[in-house]
């Protein structure tokens, strides 16, 4: 397959705190640099991508130094976390905005779906946005009238086609944006995770064309997306952003388990970090074969969860669910006070659930805990999607291994509970 899209040292750096590239006498400097010949004296500063660290510098490198290249009729799964940088390249990539260095290389037309409404006008109605929008993506009149009726169909908003798009619902807005941009027959589309916005059914739909695109007739897809399943079906290869660098590059397999396993070695443990006065879950903690949350197949696991109690509770109940990397719940145990006695009374409890022979499929799994009043049916605390650990195949089971197979398990759990202070 020949190469139809290729980045070349992408890089893109905005300015914080202001908006533009800074200040007049800023734009002077680049001016006189670029007039003498000179590289811009403001590329050689910026500070790291890390959305959760304290600016340091004026300057921040969206992307850095982005190098790739796609074939035709590939599909691409560009992950991260947010603010990346993934929506970024993509604008790049759509010609919605230049990068600060670096130069991008194509064959044929792009369409692309970056946010919900992307060049609509409210006031006009759906049908006439379709023109409007497909003459924006580079359709002539009459092919967009020999395809309308399929737009529509696609879409499913028939009934409110006449209707000022203003009074669409996001999700419609999308399965019309979506609608124009797969029928404009490109030879790259490019998809942000606007999908999100549209019901189940419509992203089945919508992912399902896709593939249709990419499979069928031989274009190439570029697709971002936090719903790592709806990756895995669809993209062949994938790219890991994090903090505007490309810190991975491969099969989509490996991609998602690349960035599902991203600080696995500190996550195994949860420690509440705002302690309150009421009653919470303050630890959680999964004890692995192996250290720092390494955990071999058919070994026993324990999880340990230390409760605070304010206040004496009358049917009490903790619950964990393990989930897998597309976050659906595997295991779900659960301990009330009928079973064994805890929070009668004000203090901190521990409570220990072990799993003897935990029989999971190798990937990475996380916890969902639950604490709970059964009398008065109020849930006291939640922690979520925490507690990262991984399942390997150290003994070489030949038999079990398949990624993304179903649950195996023949797992005896028991609990022990202890008041850890006075």
């Amino acid at each position: 397959m020949s190469i139809i899209l290729k980045a070349e040292n992408i890089s893109k750096q905005y300015r914080l705190g202001t908006v533009g590239t800074g200040t007049i006498s800023d734009d002077f400097k680049r001016w006189w640099c670029n007039v003498r010949g000179l590289e811009d004296p403001f590329l050689k500063v910026g500070g790291v991508n890390d959305r959760s660290a304290k600016a340091t510098e004026d300057y921040v490198w969206a992307l850095r130094d982005i190098n790739f290249e796609v074939k035709t009729g590939e599909v691409l799964g560009i992950i991260g976390k947010n603010g990346a940088g993934k929506t970024t390249l993509l604008k790049i990539l759509s010609r919605v905005t230049s990068p600060s260095t670096g130069s991008i290389k194509t064959r044929g037309r792009i369409a692309s779906l970056l946010e919900v409404g992307t060049g609509f006008h409210g006031e006009l109605t759906g049908r006439e946005n379709i023109f409007m929008n497909g003459a924006v993506l580079g359709m002539s009149k009459p092919e967009i009238k020999r395809k309308l009726d399929e737009i529509i169909d696609f879409s499913g908003c028939e009934m409110y086609i006449d209707t000022p798009v203003k009074r669409y619902s996001s999700g419609m807005t999308v399965r019309l944006g979506f609608a124009v941009a797969a029928h404009l027959e490109p030879e790259i589309l490019v998809v942000d995770e606007v999908l999100a916005v549209g019901d189940v059914d419509f992203q089945k739909k919508a992912i399902g064309k896709m593939q249709d695109l990419s499979q069928g007739e031989g274009r190439t897809v570029l697709f971002v997306s936090h719903n790592m399943a709806s990756v895995r079906s669809l993209c062949d290869r994938g790219l890991v952003l994090k903090n505007g660098l490309v810190t991975f590059e491969g099969d989509i397999q490996s991609s998602v388990e690349n960035y599902l396993n991203d600080d696995l070695n500190k996550s195994w443990h949860y420690k509440n970090p705002k302690p309150n006065i009421r009653s919470h879950i303050n630890l959680i903690e999964i004890i692995t074969s192996s250290p720092k949350g390494i955990h071999d197949f058919n070994e026993d696991i324990t999880i340990k969860i230390e409760l605070y109690c304010e206040r004496k509770i009358i049917a009490p109940a903790v619950s964990y669910q393990i989930l897998n990397s597309d976050n659906i719940p595997l295991i779900h145990e659960l301990i009330l006070n009928e079973e064994n006695t805890f929070c009668q009374e004000k203090g901190n409890y521990c409570l220990t659930s072990k799993i003897k022979n935990l029989k999971l499929y190798q990937g990475v799994y996380k916890l969902n805990v639950f604490f709970a009043d059964n009398f008065s049916k109020n849930r006291l605390d939640a922690v979520t999607e925490e507690c990262k650990f991984e399942i390997i195949n150290m003994k070489k089971r030949p038999y079990y291994w398949h990624n993304g197979s179903a649950i195996y398990k023949e797992s005896e759990t028991s609990w022990n509970i202890s008041k850890t202070d006075a």
